[in-house]
């Protein structure tokens, strides 16, 4: 027991404290910034995704897999370390030369009163692999670990769609998984929410153009709260939720 203890003490406190401002690696590539007046004849057909648009000038993070291929091309794109890339409007994706990181935080996530109340101090989610290739389900796993430690702000993985608020899906939603998908989101109780993580389940990704799909969900229910990423990163995940839930998005 005093073995226990004395490495408690010594290992300290493993989680991060500020998971709102918490620091980021420089070689992570987050919040895209473009510059209009750069170059832009090699970034032509450079996006796997078609997440870049030339004329006008804008990145579509909903598609974006954050590859890197425009930014190491041109000095149009750079992307920065910004991580809260989360948003409750799919158009606010969409990223200009006019669009700065700060604007875009504050404005991405509108908050609503009724969500605050009803999941302000616990939220409970199923998330389903919709053909996933696991690379955004092995970083949600990571929310839950003794680094960003998820749970203590009330926000947990839960095993039945009975037991949660709402759903997390990844994954660019192929026909086998449609129905299975619907069934889950059907066996949440009523009031639920909709997230979408990551570039395949916001938009298909690198599979968009793939006959095997079926994403008629995202046309009969509302989404909530789109998160990119490709994968998406824990940090960015925990964050969009807070912002949605308890309103810290800035």
């Amino acid at each position: 027991m005093f073995d226990t203890l004395k490495s408690r003490i010594y290992q300290g406190k493993q989680y991060i404290k500020d998971i709102e401002n918490a620091p980021m690696r420089e070689q992570f590539r987050g919040f895209p910034q473009l510059c209009a007046n750069a170059d832009t004849t090699c970034l032509e057909g450079v996006c796997p995704t078609g997440a870049l648009n030339l004329n006008p000038l804008s990145i579509d993070m909903g598609k974006c897999t954050f590859c890197g291929a425009c930014g190491r091309c041109s000095e149009a794109v750079k992307f920065t370390a910004g991580y809260k890339l989360a948003s409750t409007c799919h158009e606010k994706l969409v990223v200009t030369p006019e669009t700065t990181y700060e604007e875009y935080v504050k404005s991405a996530i509108e908050t609503k009163g009724e969500i605050v109340k009803m999941f302000g101090h616990s939220l409970k989610l199923r998330q389903v692999s919709a053909a996933g290739c696991n690379g955004c389900e092995m970083e949600l796993n990571a929310c839950s670990n003794v680094n960003f430690d998820m749970g203590r702000f009330g926000i947990d993985f839960v095993a039945s769609p009975r037991h949660a608020d709402g759903i997390v899906i990844t994954g660019p939603i192929s026909e086998n998984m449609a129905y299975a998908l619907e069934d889950c989101y059907k066996s949440v109780p009523d009031p639920k929410i909709v997230i979408l993580c990551g570039a395949c389940a916001i938009s298909g990704g690198v599979f968009q153009e793939s006959t095997k799909l079926n994403r008629e969900f995202l046309e009969k229910y509302p989404i909530d709260l789109y998160i990119p990423g490709c994968p998406v990163h824990p940090l960015t995940f925990i964050n969009g939720v807070l912002g949605f839930i308890k309103g810290k998005n800035n």
